[in-house]
């Protein structure tokens, strides 16, 4: 209890700028806080403030510990308030991050209507394709589309997603429908340009050896039963390192796009975009919930990834 009476009164010192200040939050003498802030720093054999009459000012060690402290202490109140009569209720800062394209169609939305039911959390959300080191950079939680690799953060699978051929109806009707992945050769493909990250091509399962895989096949590797996974690259009049853009295109009915299931599924069900070639789609992957390992994870973390995972798992969620 002591030691936890000095990390308390060590960040609320820092947070009034005042021992006075503190003690009198606290409805103590500040001799007390003194005291408390001595047996801390003995204790830790670092020094944590520098104390004059007028400012307290941290070290270098004491703002390493602070932002420990205040995580600690926000993840002590986080588990006193999940567990008391009131209810579960979550409070402090969350911090998201997300891929662009998807983070503005399926994250962004749903982060307001998160923060409506917990009025005592804040959050910021982070949009970038790039990957994230949400360690390093303090981010709580990311949300991730396609397979995890290996490492040592955690992550939770939240929903299935698959990579399906699309084009607009009145495309089809002009140029016709591909039977077969090799058959892509013959038709305006949106594909993204050589120096974006899809670097080997669109996927498809395949029976195994199957003749007339057509052109731009770059390789097999083997399923279960008779299938395999090949990759090709089909070309076409246009390409662009956005997939926005590709999106775009096709909507216009510039040809078909190689595009997740969480980008196109809405106008799928709306009849603007068909699927061609279903029966060769590759397995799904994942959208994934990914955060850093902690021994207890802070209920505003738990319960955003909760709220995920509820509409994540409704198909009409994908659909609207």
């Amino acid at each position: 209890m002591a030691k936890l009476k000095q990390l308390e009164s060590f960040v609320s010192v820092v947070a009034r700028g005042s021992l006075t200040a503190a003690a009198l939050a606290e409805g103590v003498a500040p001799a007390i806080m003194g005291r408390r802030l001595d047996a801390l720093e003995e204790r830790l054999g670092v020094k944590l403030l520098v104390r004059t009459t007028r400012r307290i000012t941290l070290t270098h060690e004491g703002s390493a510990f602070l932002e420990d402290c205040q995580r600690l202490l926000a993840d002590l109140a986080n588990a006193e308030a999940s567990v008391s009569a009131g209810g579960v209720k979550a409070s402090g800062h969350l911090r998201i991050t997300a891929p662009a394209g998807f983070g503005r169609r399926h994250v962004a939305p749903l982060v307001a209507r998160f923060r409506e039911q917990h009025a005592d959390v804040t959050i910021t959300l982070n949009l970038s394709d790039r990957v994230v080191d949400l360690a390093g950079e303090g981010f709580d939680c990311a949300v991730r589309v396609g397979d995890m690799p290996d490492s040592m953060l955690v992550s939770v699978r939240l929903a299935d997603n698959r990579r399906l051929c699309v084009a607009t109806p009145q495309y089809l009707k002009r140029h016709g429908t591909p039977q077969h992945p090799g058959d892509l050769a013959r038709f305006d493909c949106l594909s993204l340009s050589s120096d974006a990250s899809q670097t080997r091509g669109w996927a498809f399962r395949v029976p195994r050896h199957a003749p007339g895989q057509g052109e731009g096949v770059t390789g097999g590797a083997p399923l279960e039963g008779d299938s395999e996974i090949i990759h090709l690259k089909p070309g076409g009049p246009l390409d662009c390192s956005d997939g926005q853009v590709l999106h775009d295109w096709c909507l216009a009915g510039y040809g078909i796009a190689w595009r997740s299931t969480w980008e196109v599924e809405s106008e799928i069900a709306a009849g603007r975009l068909v699927a061609v070639l279903e029966e060769f789609a590759a397995p799904a992957n994942g959208i994934y919930a990914v955060f850093p390992q902690r021994k207890h994870l802070p209920l505003r973390v738990r319960l955003w990834i909760d709220f995920l995972k509820h509409h994540y798992s409704q198909p009409e969620f994908w659909r609207q």
